[in-house]
């Protein structure tokens, strides 16, 4: 028997979902819910259905997990708690400073319906902190580093294309690599927000746009740009189709930390990711962990988990015994 996973929103995520779906034997995708016009949405696995969102809730004897596909400034918030009274679901809410929040919001919900919700679940927020705390309770004496890139951050980009004059962009963020070995070398380096990543943005301008103004524009808006290095290269719409179309990202966890009765040896834990698409991974991770909410759920478990939470095992679609005689 499949677990039947159904996606609310059909954005890039999204779409990542389906596609590990595909390379998982035990999921299947039996439903995509959207807010716009169903017959505008062309999914790429055959036979399944694509309904507006007000349809939701009469498949709810239909759906063992529901997969969350909507952004964290303003989606998230709103139906994770709200579809967590109906379903088990699964959300990749990226907001670290308002995940406490997210978790007291969904876990009441979810228990009044008698569900799971695991939220938060990706790379970072997800695998990232799940080798930050493991990283911690082995080596309680040190420091965490993370370094995030060399790829697209689709915020930041979003960011650049607000700018008046601006027709599209892409924006990196780059660790400097000077900082990375450093930590690497066991310095135990305090770091800037400067020191530690480049933010580079390919703009692509309107016709008769002010580069300068836009340039400035970038350089200067804080939280985004401000604190960093950044460069601004102006280039052709086919060039950006051409070289920067794709969605790569990753990253490193570090933790620098210190054993010994005189805290004379020196150790590294490094973890890190280099990923050709960000929402195929990100998805990736996404079907896992509905697989452990199925599981959960059919043990009666209730309320709202993290990756903290989760024991690997329910990961798997290996049994037990299967993992202790192989991965062990």
């Amino acid at each position: 028997m499949s677990i039947k996973i159904a996606l609310l929103g059909y954005g890039n995520l999204s779409r990542g979902v389906e596609a590990a779906i595909k390379q998982n034997a035990d999921t299947e995708l039996v439903a995509v819910f959207t807010r716009r016009d169903p017959s505008s949405v062309s999914l790429k696995t055959e036979g399944v259905p694509v309904l507006n969102v007000s349809e939701i809730e009469s498949m709810k004897d239909d759906i063992d997990v529901l997969v969350l596909g909507g952004g964290s400034a303003t989606d998230l918030p709103e139906q994770t708690p709200k579809y967590a009274k109906l379903f088990n679901v699964v959300d990749s809410f990226d907001t670290h400073a308002r995940i406490p929040e997210h978790f007291s919001n969904v876990d009441k919900a979810a228990k009044e319906g008698g569900n799971v919700g695991i939220i938060s679940v990706g790379w970072d927020p997800g695998m990232f902190s799940l080798l930050r705390m493991i990283s911690n309770a082995v080596l309680p004496e040190g420091n965490d580093y993370t370094f995030w890139g060399k790829g697209v951050s689709q915020g930041h980009s979003d960011a650049i294309r607000r700018i008046e004059g601006v027709k599209d962009a892409r924006q990196y963020t780059v660790p400097i690599e000077a900082a990375v070995e450093k930590v690497r070398s066991g310095e135990n380096p305090q770091l800037t927000t400067r020191e530690k990543h480049l933010r580079e943005c390919y703009v692509v301008a309107e016709e008769n746009a002010d580069k300068a103004y836009i340039e400035e524009q970038i350089k200067t808006m804080p939280n985004y740009f401000a604190d960093y290095d950044t460069t601004v290269t102006f280039i052709s719409e086919e060039e950006l189709k051409e070289k920067h179309s794709g969605l790569p990202h990753g990253g490193f966890v570090l933790r620098s930390g210190v054993t010994g009765n005189n805290k004379e040896n020196k150790h590294i834990i490094e973890y890190n990711l280099k990923l050709d698409s960000n929402p195929e991974f990100t998805g990736s991770v996404i079907v896992a962990y509905a697989r452990a909410a199925y599981k959960l759920s059919k043990e009666g478990v209730s309320g709202c988990k993290t990756v903290f939470d989760i024991a690997p095992t329910y990961l798997s679609s290996q049994s037990p015994e299967e993992l202790r005689a192989h991965m062990l």
